[in-house]
């Protein structure tokens, strides 16, 4: 298996080269040359199955001997013997608690497995790598939890000042490992997002300080969550549909890379908060920026989605140049837009969309608790809302939950009155010294001080 980048000129790399590298040098995205059919046996552990789903992704570069190793070390950090569990919500409306992991997001189920990978391949070479990142929130606390321990690895982790919640950025900021940075940018999610993507693009710092990222950008963390998919789909009597909160777009791309494998999975409905740019897209085919709206559900306040991309090679026909150039203009005029046939070949068939807003949000959270006992975070809210408006008659809908509720406590207490207890391995966190650093929307300034780490 060999990969290749979404702008069609960067080098065709192996899997092992292209973790190692995250974003191609041509500024797009690898995605693998072909689409391999999923192992015909998908019996035993999350771990097994999930070494069994990478093989084919792999191409030698590691054996899957030590797949499954990484994987087993992996999950037994999740708190469920399921690491994934199914929960029954209401009649044919089921929820996939992701959220078990050590940071208490989704983000856990790719992260404690790539930094396993990073450290396996980084130690096989002699190398190491300086991993900068951008967060909206859940990914900087479970990278750095991820590669904390790892002896080949620097992380910077840059977030948005003031737009995540205080259990978010105490996760990321009371890590008191030598190998961790945190910085708080004076922007929103995309600034931050921007500013790693352009020190990517500055070839002599990227080879200088040998940069790695951990974003949805790396192939790695996509490949990790397909996993999840065919999970529920041996769990479920399918063809299911998916709901899935969305952000990013990685998430809900990786249910897409599971059903070109063979996962009977019939819809994915991309469920946005009031930054729904994605939903506004799959209602009218145009991709339209308009301002970054601070909300509820904090790791969806997003307007340019990275991952959209390796979708739009797909409808492109895997055609770099013309991805490169539509992304170019899209840049330029802050608008995308698709022809009438790639939309009605590759997204009506199988992705519905739709929207939820602060107030649906608190009064989603609060029916939940009120019909079934349970709390659920804002993230996950947004995503029971649009499955209960798509759901239909006789398909059984898995709303995905990708967030903890105590990670958002404010929000699920306004709601329901009652302020949900973060587990114990995390009972400390507000009695923990914060280190951080505040630094302007700037890329020299933020060069300057990964280049001082």
């Amino acid at each position: 298996m060999q990969y290749v980048s979404t702008r069609g000129s960067a080098p065709v790399l192996g899997f092992a080269d292209v973790v190692l590298a995250g974003l191609a040098t041509d500024g797009g995205l690898y995605v693998p040359q072909s689409w391999p059919s999923l192992p015909a046996d998908t019996s035993g552990t999350y771990a097994e199955l999930a070494a069994a789903v990478f093989a084919p992704y792999l191409g030698g570069d590691i054996s899957n001997e030590t797949m499954l190793r990484l994987t087993r070390d992996a999950y037994a950090t999740f708190r469920h013997p399921d690491v994934v569990p199914i929960v029954d919500l209401q009649p044919g409306h089921k929820l996939m608690e992701l959220f078990h992991g050590p940071t208490l997001a989704f983000k856990d189920v790719a992260l404690q497995l790539l930094g396993r990978i990073f450290d396996h391949i980084l130690t096989e070479r002699h190398e190491k790598v300086t991993i900068v990142g951008a967060t909206s929130g859940d990914t900087g606390s479970a990278a750095i939890d991820g590669v904390k321990n790892c002896a080949n690895v620097d992380i910077v982790i840059l977030y948005p000042k003031g737009r995540v919640s205080d259990v978010q950025r105490r996760q990321m900021t009371t890590i008191d490992s030598a190998n961790v940075r945190t910085v708080a940018i004076d922007g929103t999610f995309d600034d931050c997002q921007d500013l790693v993507k352009a020190m990517f693009n500055d070839a002599p710092f990227r080879e200088k300080h040998n940069l790695s990222a951990v974003n949805s950008i790396n192939w790695a963390r996509v490949m990790a969550q397909v996993v999840y998919y065919v999970e529920a789909t041996r769990r479920l009597a399918g063809p299911i549909d998916i709901t899935v909160p969305t952000g990013n777009f990685g998430n809900v791309l990786s249910g897409w890379i599971a059903k070109q494998m063979g996962a009977p999975i019939r819809r994915l409905v991309v469920a946005s908060n009031e930054n729904d740019i994605l939903t506004r897209f799959f209602e009218s085919q145009n991709m339209n920026v308009t301002g970054v709206h601070p909300t509820l559900s904090p790791s969806m306040d997003i307007q340019v989605s990275s991952n959209f991309e390796r979708l739009l090679f797909e409808m492109n026909g895997r055609d770099g140049g013309m991805t490169a150039a539509q992304l170019q203009r899209f840049r330029d005029r802050g608008l995308l837009n698709v022809e009438q046939d790639q939309y009605e070949q590759w997204i009506a068939p199988t992705f519905r969309a739709a929207r939820a807003n602060d107030h649906d949000t608190l009064s989603t959270i609060r029916s939940v608790y009120e019909e079934t006992g349970m709390l659920i975070d804002p993230h996950t809210a947004v995503g029971v809302k649009a499955a209960r408006e798509q759901a239909e008659d006789g398909v059984t809908m898995l709303t995905l939950a990708t967030a903890h509720p105590a990670k958002f406590p404010d929000a699920v207490e306004r709601a329901t009155g009652i302020r949900p207890e973060l587990p114990e391995h995390l009972a400390d966190l507000f009695s923990k010294p914060e280190r951080t650093n505040d630094l302007p929307n700037d890329l020299a300034a933020v060069e300057a001080f990964v280049a001082n780490r």
